[in-house]
């Protein structure tokens, strides 16, 4: 039995929306309704590439309640570790490809009298499909949109048009507009959550000021799905499984695992969710945290890894795997 459930998916279209970011629309293989989604899910994308099977997370940026396909946008990322790279050099209308179910890590808090968004790049994805939602339950929102320049800002038009100029606030680095995020925080109505989804820095920066003006932290509200950085190739042995495998520069120690026959449950892959969450047996030296799950004391305890983005500077680890 697989722990994560796919379904076989056929590339609908590939548009180019802005400089390095294309949409591209999933429809099923079989024809049958995708699942129903919630604003702020995502799904993890399966590509084989030559012999290397590649899985990475997007957000899900069509209606929530459109059932015909799903579409998600995709950066051109300057240094790929090969998804973004396949999907924008090699992959073409007509390919098939395996989707994950939906999974919703980021959602909007029904509690909310209203909403404020703060979208980065490419960051703005998740929110497409999240105003799509506040809109039709009437809900009060606001969008702002951080973007280099104007032709590096996707859906910004459309969203402004859809929406309106008094909810969707654009800001352009090339043109000095920034968002002013202490003005917006500092003067809200009681419920108001707020949502951010962008670069670290920016996703750091506008939580810290939020909490300076002494919002509750139930209602901060991020994502961010982080790449599994490169490090120094080590061993990793699995206790149950009895096996010791090798984990290369380039590789996370989940997708050595996966490239070894060994499923392992995952819902991000970018440390965030806690699913890949793995008990460490013994490690002979430092493991290199680079997760935003664990909380400071449990990564200093070292009795806890997420295989998905972390690993280690030592020649070994066993894992409870």
């Amino acid at each position: 039995m697989t722990i994560n459930t796919e379904m076989e998916v056929r590339v609908a279209t590939i548009t180019p929306v802005a400089d390095t970011v294309k949409r591209i629309r999933f429809e099923r293989v079989d024809g049958q309704p995708m699942p129903v989604f919630s604003g702020g899910a995502h799904v993890i994308v399966s590509m084989r590439d030559g012999q290397v099977l590649r899985r990475n997370p997007y957000s899900l940026m069509s209606a929530p309640g459109d059932t015909s396909g799903y579409e998600v946008s995709v950066l051109r990322v300057e240094k790929s570790r090969g998804g973004s790279a396949f999907l924008h050099e090699k992959l073409k209308e007509g390919d098939t490809l395996v989707l994950s179910q939906p999974v919703n890590l980021f959602p909007f808090d029904h509690r909310g009298k209203k909403h404020i968004m703060m979208a980065g790049g490419i960051g703005i994805t998740p929110f497409i499909a999240m105003m799509d939602q506040l809109e039709l339950q009437g809900r009060a929102f606001e969008l702002h949109y951080g973007v280099r320049t104007r032709s590096h800002g996707a859906y910004w038009k459309e969203l402004q048009q859809r929406y309106g100029t008094h909810r969707v606030k654009v800001y352009c680095d090339a043109e000095k507009l920034f968002i002013p995020v202490d003005d917006i925080l500092g003067n809200q109505p009681l419920s108001t959550h707020l949502y951010v989804c962008g670069p670290p820095g920016m996703i750091s920066g506008v939580l810290d000021t939020a909490r300076q003006h002494g919002w509750p932290e139930e209602n901060l509200h991020s994502e961010e799905f982080l790449a599994p950085p490169p490090g120094n190739a080590f061993q990793v042995k699995l206790a149950r499984a009895k096996r010791a495998i090798d984990v290369a520069p380039h590789q996370s120690i989940l997708e050595a695992v996966e490239a070894a026959g060994i499923e392992a449950p995952y819902l991000c892959r970018g440390g965030a969710c806690g699913q890949c969450e793995t008990a460490v047996v013994s490690c002979e030296g430092e493991i290199e945290h680079n997760d935003h799950f664990l909380e400071p004391d449990e990564k200093a305890a070292g009795t806890k890894i997420m295989i998905c983005v972390s690993r280690i500077k030592a020649n070994a680890v066993t894992l409870d795997l």
